[in-house]
């Protein structure tokens, strides 16, 4: 009888660190919803869930508890995000039923003019992703301390929500799979871009060698973890000036940036009113998004679309087959003649006006939806005249007080510009990238100025007034698929009736919003449709036969498909929670 040991030595435990890249799973995950009575957190992380658990059974609410996961995922997944970066909060009250909202995101340099980019010799439409430039003021910080100042409790403090990010910093936090996967593919980035790389790689403590942490391998960040604590001592002034100001701006002017203290120090969140659509009527819902200069508009836009489309008889989604091919023409159409108008009007509103009751109003809507024809793809689509004249983490968190809350942060590409400032632990973001630099176009690099923006929670309410029940907070993170994502999320659910789960099981496309060179020849949005593994092959076939340009992706190719999380309403009062089969995350209930 061969010796026990012999037995064991057959079998292929999975017991050790890897640099291989772990493909994704087949496409349909197994996952079941999570119900919980009381609050609920639903991330792509499941240590930054229960940093937001612990805050909720502390008595903080769900915007407390928000703070508490996003600065949690500063350790678990920074290739998404990070107190480098900026943040946008959509906030449901119960009490009075009214939304609010936030927007963190972060101003352009004063000195950053357009003439100084060209002097840098920034000569493209773009501020390239590694450059320095391409770092605005992070807003991260100050949106953390205003959501809990403005939209939390009162029984928990800035200190409390750091608390747990600053514990798993210093003691350490295994890392997981998809986001070991980044962190390995852009390990020579970080040598590259940022002397101080050291700060955020991990020591084989055989060879004194660093790399990327692997799948389970513990990740510390003591300088991280001395950041926050400055935060949680001083607030604001903690990150926007003193010790971590200073070794900001000493990293982007010695890379040649122009960024300076007087930017940090001034830089201040704004309370916004979101912007929202109706779908259905009194008996339908209500979706609500932040207001330019995010991107939320597009996803309201293509909702009003959709509507129009079937007012005027073409298409009834009800009817529709799920996932067809009519389906999904029906839906990419929508959304691209939606980003023909908001890749040409979104911009800083303190900048320029940016039309969005018009962009929404039903008659204009009924003029794009004109546009769509039920039988083919129409490759040339320009924005419209709406008026007279001329890598991101999401997460959602509810509570046991009805509450619920909507977060987003964002480096913007991944780990942003990969450039650490000395002794803290984090990368700046490049969100500036998203600033064009064609002169007179409302989005075009200006001082003080904040960029399009690509980050955007979503909230939907049920009916046709803004105050009414929350139906549940959701979003898809993931750069330009965000609002594409809000949108397929939605009416998966809306018209077959899938669940919070369900709905983020099903394969997804993602337009290309890129805005092609010869604009007068192929007009304001690209062809290009990416449609994920899962898309019945006849049904691939059939797009291409109406004319759409698709390409199907697979793999960890699908990342571009973002990862969405939704927590639902029910009627009965139990909160239903949903998290991407495509993260790391799940969702979790308190008890």
């Amino acid at each position: 009888m061969p010796h026990a040991m012999s037995q064991r030595t057959k079998l292929h435990l999975h017991d050790s660190l890897t640099d291989d890249p772990v493909p994704f799973a087949p496409f349909h995950s197994r996952r079941s919803v999570v119900y919980g009575a009381k609050g609920l957190v639903a991330c792509s992380q499941p240590l930054a869930a229960e940093a937001g658990l612990e805050i909720l059974r502390k008595g903080g609410n769900a915007a407390d508890a928000a703070v508490a996961v996003s600065a949690a995922l500063n350790l678990t997944e920074p290739g998404s995000c990070g107190i480098g970066g900026d943040g946008f909060c959509l906030f449901y009250d119960a009490k009075s039923g009214e939304v609010k909202a936030l927007n963190g995101s972060g101003r352009a340099p004063a000195a950053l003019t357009l003439e100084k980019c060209r002097e840098l010799g920034i000569d493209g439409k773009e501020i390239p992703f590694l450059n320095i430039n391409s770092a605005t003021v992070p807003g991260c910080a100050a949106v953390w301390c205003d959501t809990i100042e403005l939209l939390g409790s009162g029984k928990v403090s800035v200190a409390d929500t750091l608390a747990p990010a600053i514990r798993m910093a210093e003691e350490g936090v295994p890392i997981s799979e998809v986001s070991s996967y980044s962190w390995v593919k852009n390990y020579d980035n970080f040598l590259k871009q940022s002397p101080n790389f050291a700060e955020m790689l991990v020591k084989d403590p055989s060879t004194g060698k660093l790399h990327a942490p692997r799948p389970g391998e513990i990740y510390k960040n003591p300088c991280l973890a001395e950041t926050f604590r400055s935060v949680a001592e001083k607030g604001k002034a903690g990150f926007y000036e003193g010790r971590i100001a200073e070794a900001i701006v000493e990293l982007i002017r010695s890379q040649g940036g122009v960024m300076t203290l007087d930017d940090l120090k001034n830089h201040t969140t704004t309370p916004v009113t979101p912007i929202s659509i109706n779908y259905g009527g009194p008996e339908g819902v209500t979706l609500h998004e932040t207001p330019p200069n995010g991107q939320g508009l597009t996803a309201l836009i293509a909702l009003g679309i959709l509507e129009a489309i079937q007012e005027q008889g073409k298409v009834d989604l009800h009817k529709t087959e799920h996932m067809s091919a009519l389906w999904l023409h029906t839906l990419i159409s929508a959304i691209r003649l939606a980003f023909a108008d908001t890749r040409a009007y979104i911009a800083d509103p303190e900048h320029s006006r940016v039309p969005v009751e018009e962009l929404l109003s039903k008659d204009y809507l009924h003029k794009r939806a004109d546009l769509f024809d039920a039988t083919k793809s129409t490759p040339v689509i320009n924005k419209g005249t709406p008026i007279a004249s001329s890598d991101t983490v999401l997460f959602e968190v509810v509570d046991q007080y009805g509450n619920g809350c909507s977060y987003i942060q964002s480096n913007y590409a991944g780990f942003g510009t990969f450039a650490i400032p000395k002794g803290c632990g984090f990368t700046l973001q490049n969100r500036g990238c998203n600033f064009t630099l064609e002169e007179g176009h409302p989005n075009c690099i200006a001082p003080n100025k904040r960029p399009y923006h690509t980050i955007i929670p979503a909230l939907v309410t049920r009916g046709d007034q803004k105050g009414g029940d929350l139906f549940m907070v959701y979003g898809v993170m993931g750069g330009f698929m965000q609002p594409q994502g809000h949108v397929q999320v939605l009416l998966n659910m809306l018209h077959h009736n899938l669940n919070a789960q369900s709905t983020l099981d099903c394969p997804r496309f993602c337009i290309s919003a890129d805005v092609p060179d010869d604009r007068e020849k192929l007009g304001d949005i690209g062809t290009k449709v990416y449609l994920e593994d899962g898309i019945r092959p006849e049904v691939v076939e059939e797009l291409k036969q109406m004319g759409h340009d698709v390409e199907l992706l697979t793999g960890h190719e699908r990342g571009m498909f973002g990862r969405g999380q939704v927590i639902q309403k029910l009627a009965g009062g139990a909160w239903a929670g949903g998290s991407d089969p495509r993260g790391d995350g799940h969702a979790v209930p308190q008890i």
